[in-house]
C-alpha cells in the first residue's frame, strides 16, 4: 500500500466514525491531517455526492478509501509544499460483523457483561487470559475440579469440571450464543433430537460397517479453533477471545505430573500428545460448552468425512469422538483403502485416530454401532439384556442392596435410567423389564 492509499484509508475510516453530515465529516478529516486544509470541503463534496449513506463493513471501508484516491482533489494536494500527513488514525467503534446465525449482539466487553449477567471486571478473571490461575500452585484459586479416570482400552481421561461460577457463565453461553448455531448435519452427539440411537440407525442394514474413534477429542481441540467459531458468529476479536478463554483452560503442570505414565511405547506416545494438548488452552471435558463447541469445532472434519463417504457410496455420522461408515458390497471391499483415507482427513483436521478401536464390521458378523447392534434394526446386544434382567430379578429376590456392586450413590436412578434407554431402543423387551422395576421394593437405604 502506498503512502498516499495510506492516506485515503485513515480518511475513510475517519469519515465512518463520525455523523454523515459534511461539518462532521470536514473535522474529522481535519483530525486525520492535522490542519483544515483548503482541499477538505470539496473532497468532502464529491465523498457526500457518490455516498448518499455512509457505506457498510469493511468492504465499504475500502471502496470508499478508493474513491478519495481518485479524486483531483486529494491527490493534488499531495503536489503542495505541506503533502497530507496521517497525524491521527480515528478507530472505528467495535461492531459486530456479519454472521449467518441469529446470535445475540455483544460488541464490546460491557455488552458482553450484560449478555452474560457477569461484570467485566469478573468476566476477565474467568476468561483468565493470561492465565495466571493455571500457574498458579494454589488450587483453590483454580477454575475447575480435575481427576484422572483409567480408559478401558488402556491409558486415562482427563476430566475437568468447572467450579460453580464459572459453570454458570458458560451455560449462559451455552444457551444464548452457542444453542444459535447449528452443528454439521452428520453431529448426532449433544444434539438436540439426535442421540446414540439415531447415530446407529444410520447404520442398519448395510454390508459393511467401519467404525474409528478420535483419540482425546476434547483435549486435542485448541483454544485457536474455539476463537475461530465466535469469530465466524460475527463477534469482535476481543470478545471472541474472552469467550473463548471462558470455555477452555490449560492444565497446571502439577496436575498432569499425577497421570501415570504408560510402560510401552505405544502408550507412551498417546500421554505425550495428551501432555502437550493439556498444557495448553483446549476444551475441557467435563464443562456444559464443550460438547456444543467440540461439535463445531468439528464441522470442516464432517464436512469432508461426509464428502469423502458419499463419493465411495457409503454413510457417514460422528458421534462425539465416535465416527461410523457404512455401505454396500462395493464399500465393504475397498474399506482399508478407505479407513486410510479417513485417518488422513482427520490428522489434516488435527484429530488423531486411536488405531486400536478401529472396527470392520462384515454382515456375517455382529455389526455394533455405539453398543448397539445394526445389523437388521438397532437392537440391545442380548447379554446385556440378559444383564440388566438378572439385577432386576435379584433385586426383588435378595432386595436392591445387594446389586448396587458398583457403588452407585443413587441406585435406583441408576436402574431407571439402564430400564428407560431399553425401552428407547426395544420399546417390547423393555416394557417386560420396566414391569419388574415398578414391582421392586426399596429400602430408605437402597436409594
Amino acid at each position: 500500500m502506498t503512502f498516499r492509499s495510506q492516506v485515503a484509508r485513515a480518511l475513510a475510516q475517519a469519515f465512518l466514525v463520525g455523523p454523515w453530515k459534511p461539518t462532521a465529516l470536514r473535522r474529522l478529516a481535519a483530525d486525520v491531517v492535522g490542519a483544515d486544509a483548503s482541499w477538505i470541503t470539496p473532497l468532502v463534496r464529491a465523498v457526500r455526492r457518490r455516498f448518499q449513506e455512509p457505506p457498510e463493513g469493511e468492504d465499504g471501508i475500502a471502496q470508499l478509501a478508493v474513491f478519495i484516491a481518485e479524486q483531483r482533489e486529494f491527490s493534488s494536494a499531495f503536489w503542495g509544499r505541506e503533502a497530507p500527513r496521517i497525524r491521527h488514525w480515528l478507530a472505528l467503534p467495535p461492531a459486530m460483523g456479519a454472521t449467518p446465525w441469529p446470535v445475540p449482539p455483544a460488541a464490546t466487553l460491557a455488552e458482553l457483561g450484560q449478555l452474560l449477567e457477569v461484570e467485566p471486571g469478573e468476566l476477565d478473571w474467568l476468561a483468565d487470559a493470561r492465565r495466571y490461575l493455571s500457574r498458579d500452585k494454589n488450587p483453590r484459586l483454580e477454575h475447575y475440579h480435575r481427576t484422572w479416570l483409567p480408559k478401558r482400552s488402556g491409558g486415562f481421561r482427563l476430566i475437568e469440571v468447572p467450579k460453580a461460577r464459572i459453570k454458570a457463565v458458560q451455560r449462559r453461553v451455552l444457551r444464548r450464543i452457542l444453542d444459535a448455531i447449528p452443528a454439521h448435519a452428520c453431529a448426532e452427539g449433544f444434539v438436540r433430537g439426535h442421540s446414540a440411537l439415531s447415530h446407529a440407525a444410520r447404520h442398519t442394514g448395510h454390508a459393511a460397517v467401519l467404525c474409528l474413534d478420535l483419540e482425546d477429542f476434547f483435549t486435542s481441540i485448541p483454544h485457536g479453533r474455539v476463537f475461530h467459531v465466535f469469530r465466524a458468529a460475527g463477534y469482535p476479536g476481543p470478545i471472541a477471545r474472552v469467550l473463548a478463554s471462558v470455555c477452555t483452560t490449560a492444565l497446571p503442570p502439577a496436575e498432569f505430573a499425577r497421570c501415570p505414565s504408560p510402560d510401552n511405547a505405544a502408550g507412551l506416545a498417546r500421554y505425550q500428545r495428551l501432555r502437550l494438548s493439556a498444557l495448553s488452552q483446549h476444551l475441557p471435558q467435563g464443562a456444559p460448552t464443550s460438547p456444543a463447541l467440540a461439535n463445531l469445532c468439528a464441522f470442516g472434519l464432517d464436512r469432508r468425512l461426509a464428502g469423502a463417504a458419499a463419493a465411495a457410496g457409503a454413510e457417514y455420522s460422528r458421534y462425539a469422538d465416535d465416527l461410523a461408515f457404512s455401505g454396500d458390497a462395493a464399500f465393504a471391499r475397498r474399506i482399508q483403502k478407505f479407513a486410510t483415507l479417513v485417518a488422513a482427513i482427520a490428522l489434516d483436521e488435527g484429530f488423531d485416530i486411536n488405531f486400536r478401536k478401529t472396527r470392520v464390521m462384515h454382515r456375517s458378523s455382529r455389526q455394533s454401532v455405539c453398543g448397539l447392534v445394526v445389523n437388521e434394526r438397532p437392537n440391545l446386544p442380548r447379554r446385556d439384556y440378559d444383564r440388566l434382567k438378572a439385577v432386576l430379578t435379584n433385586c426383588q429376590r435378595h432386595g436392591a442392596g445387594t446389586q448396587n456392586r458398583d457403588g452407585h450413590a443413587d441406585f435406583r436412578a441408576h436402574l431407571r435410567g439402564r430400564v428407560a434407554w431399553v425401552e428407547a431402543v426395544a420399546p417390547a423387551r423393555g416394557a417386560k423389564l420396566r414391569a419388574l422395576f415398578e414391582a421392586l421394593e426399596w429400602a430408605e437405604e437402597d436409594e
